[in-house]
């Protein structure tokens, strides 16, 4: 008979709950079978795992309650409002218990996201596995739970209830980038979609049924999962799928959206494992066209990956695969979740959230080498010397007039970074987890994510324009 022999520690905190309208005590679930995970929700390693656990929830509504454990690793993701905007955003259906002060973690002798906890019915802990992957793992050990337990267990389910989401035309806008005629690409992530809009926020066309899922199709049909990075070649637009880890492909001529890399399903790579091979993305979040050769960052396997766009075959390109913030060759450096990029002078700059870090990858020379960021607990919010200077969570960057401008996310604002003086400096504060940044037509484009709102800043006069993104009426 399979069971505990430890009690579990208890996991309500003062610092609340979300998706649920109360608090709770592990008492509360007794005769059930509960699965805690702990969590942070910037991690894409964490984000992996969301898959998984609804699998399960799925397999086992009576049996099974599953428990989120928020505990944050940047100061931003401690705030209440910003946990309540991530269930959101990535669709959680369980309760979600703030677990700012690390108190649970420590009690579970918990060392890394993602984490999780398997507790019987009787309140005691069967294991704990760190790492993505558990659904394989899990699942044996819930179906032998269920047997030793029987007619113990507690079928009744549980009425949680859920963050409620507000109607907006706009849900997570990410990133962004502008045709030759003028008009602009939103990645509408939330939505499962990518909108094409006028400057006045006219949409004139629609990316994607809107309905998340994995399917071609024409743009009516097409569905996707939390789409990024855009770029357009030639009559196509191409479209960073994270949550599909693939690169669709739009032909902007017959509408028609295709799979140019990726199957559907996470997969792990390293540079001593087959470098030569093609791979699929992981997480792509963002896209960097060079000439007839695109740069993806997979922020799901901490490297940039670049795609021959004649033969549609995509390599790894940098770093090792480990997360850490480490220069050198391209074959040796090490990114930590890369999110943002562009080129500017045969150099490519990426916005690596995870260590607070902006990166610059020398093209010709074949190096990486860090502007800004010290690791991947190192973080905070000053301007000033590039060497001075400290960053949380940046995920979107651009270039304009030889400078770049930074999307410093969990800061709520842009910065611009201006690589003579080696200087930063805030320019756009009040922000709600920007995404993205693009200079169009004079002005600052940003996606001001979590507020799903798409703002035109003039950085002259520090006019503000908050885009109202419709349907056309006609």
């Amino acid at each position: 008979m399979l069971t505990g022999r430890v009690n579990a520690p208890e996991i309500n905190t003062r610092h609340g709950w979300l998706n649920t309208d109360r608090a709770y005590s592990l008492k509360d679930f007794r005769g059930k079978i509960v699965l805690l995970d702990f969590w942070t929700f910037g991690c894409i390693n964490c984000q992996h795992l969301l898959p998984d656990l609804k699998q399960l929830e799925k397999e086992y509504p009576q049996e099974l309650v599953v428990i989120g454990v928020h505990s944050g690793k940047f100061d931003a993701e401690k705030r209440l409002n910003a946990i309540r905007q991530a269930i959101l955003k990535f669709g959680i259906e369980h309760p979600v218990v703030n677990d700012a002060d690390f108190e649970v973690w420590k009690q579970y002798a918990v060392s890394a996201w993602p984490t999780v906890a398997l507790i019987d019915p009787n309140g005691k802990i069967v294991g704990q596995k760190p790492g993505e992957g558990i659904y394989d793992i899990i699942k044996p050990h819930i179906e032998e739970l269920i047997q030793s337990f029987g007619d113990k267990i507690d079928r009744t389910p549980f009425p949680f209830k859920r963050e409620k989401a507000n109607s907006r035309f706009l849900r997570f806008p990410s990133k962004l980038i502008a045709d030759e005629s003028g008009d602009l690409y939103v990645s509408d992530s939330g939505h499962n979609r990518i909108l094409k809009l006028n400057t006045n926020g006219q949409v004139l066309e629609v990316i994607g049924s809107g309905i998340q899922g994995f399917e071609n199709g024409n743009n009516a049909e097409a569905r996707f999962s939390e789409p990024h990075g855009l770029a357009i070649y030639n009559d196509f637009l191409y479209i960073a799928d994270a949550g599909n880890h693939a690169i669709r492909k739009v032909n902007l001529a017959t509408r028609e959206v295709t799979t140019a890399a990726g199957t559907g399903e996470v997969s792990y790579y390293f540079f001593f494992d087959q470098l030569d091979e093609p791979v699929h993305p992981n997480s792509p979040w963002d896209l960097c066209l060079d000439g007839d050769h695109l740069y993806i960052a997979s922020a799901g396997n901490h490297q940039l990956l670049c795609m021959n766009l004649e033969t549609e075959k995509v390599y790894r390109f940098a770093g090792t695969g480990r997360e850490a913030l480490a220069d050198g060759i391209l074959r040796e450096a090490a990114f930590n979740q890369p999110s943002g990029l562009t080129i500017l002078d045969r150099t490519l700059y990426v916005a690596d959230p995870e260590a607070s870090a902006v990166r610059a990858v020398n093209l010709e020379q074949g190096t990486v080498t860090t502007l800004i960021g010290r690791g991947l607990f190192e973080f905070g919010d000053e301007d000033g010397d590039f060497y001075d200077a400290y960053l949380q969570h940046c995920i979107g960057i651009t270039h304009h007039a030889k400078k770049l401008y930074l999307a410093d996310t969990y800061n709520g604002k842009v910065k611009v970074l201006d690589l003579q003086k080696e200087q930063i400096k805030t320019v756009v504060a009040g922000l709600d987890e920007p995404n993205d940044v693009l200079f169009h037509q004079g002005s600052l484009w940003i996606t001001n994510t979590n507020a799903h709102e798409l703002w035109k800043v003039n950085l002259e006069t520090g006019e503000r324009e908050i885009i109202d993104v419709h349907l056309s009426l006609s």
